[in-house]
């Protein structure tokens, strides 16, 4: 792979954006790109290094770039460089494989709050793969060791680069919870979750809803899926499993508010 295609995708996957690098993998006949060359496409299908032939076969690996991207999955496309009618239309006269790996941030895992419970998602989520950090005024950075960062200060998360791909968790103990979840509703998370007792959640989301609070309905609350978890560890891996399968998109995941664990109790 070229040095400028390597530095490209060092700096992207440095800045955290997602892109695809696009390689040359077969030639048959003519092609204005020979086998093994390879270029960078970013997030917005732009092609911002390398070289994979011009014209419409570029054009031709940026969509399909755009779509691995999407999908999170590779794809190989052929690009028919012979068939003026129904290929790119160019006059290379050969036709070529090119194979498409998207490349996508870790997801991260931002647990707002310490203790023990917080100590088991830090050590869960970094096994999961996921980019975990840890804020909170008394954390201590040796309780978490497989963290990627800790902060010992109040993190602004309407400047901290929260984005779809970002999994909030509210660990604060009680501790102006109420006001940790008004900031967090108020970022681009697409999952935010309170761990709290059904009674505790119950009065955070009240007290939001009647000062106006919008987007309540996004908060997980009590979090973790139900399964009868008593420790601290099992809490924390009740939480990773509603992570998961929210991020993967499990049919059967109930997107729960504390009204309907409620309800649900009352129905008993």
């Amino acid at each position: 792979m070229q040095p400028d295609v390597l530095q490209a995708a060092a700096r992207l996957a440095e800045e955290r954006q997602s892109f695809a690098i696009a390689t040359v993998v077969r030639v048959i006949g003519s092609s204005s790109a020979p086998c093994g060359s390879s270029a960078v496409v970013d997030a917005r299908g732009k092609l911002v290094s390398g070289w994979i032939g011009g014209g419409c076969a570029e054009s031709a690996v940026r969509r399909a770039a755009l779509d691995c991207i999407a999908a999170a999955a590779p794809c190989t496309i052929t690009i028919d460089m012979t068939d003026e009618l129904r290929g790119v239309g160019m006059p290379c006269g050969g036709v070529m494989e090119v194979f498409i790996e998207p490349v996508l941030p870790k997801p991260e895992l931002l647990i707002l709050g310490h203790g023990r419970i917080a100590e088991a998602l830090a050590v869960i989520g970094a096994t999961l793969q996921f980019r975990v950090t840890v804020s909170d005024p008394s954390a201590e950075r040796a309780a978490f060791p497989a963290a990627d960062r800790v902060l010992t200060c109040d993190l602004d998360l309407s400047e901290s680069g929260i984005g779809p791909s970002t999994y909030v968790v509210i660990a604060t103990q009680h501790k102006g919870d109420h006001l940790t979840l008004h900031r967090a509703l108020r970022s681009g998370a697409p999952y935010i979750a309170l761990i709290a007792s059904a009674h505790r959640a119950k009065l955070v989301l009240d007290d939001l809803a009647s000062s106006g609070v919008d987007g309540l309905h996004r908060v997980h609350a009590p979090a973790g899926l139900e399964i009868g978890a008593a420790t601290p560890q099992e809490i924390a891996l009740s939480v990773i499993a509603e992570v998961v399968a929210f991020r993967r998109g499990a049919t059967e995941l109930q997107h729960k508010t504390v009204q309907d664990f409620v309800v649900r109790m009352c129905d008993r």
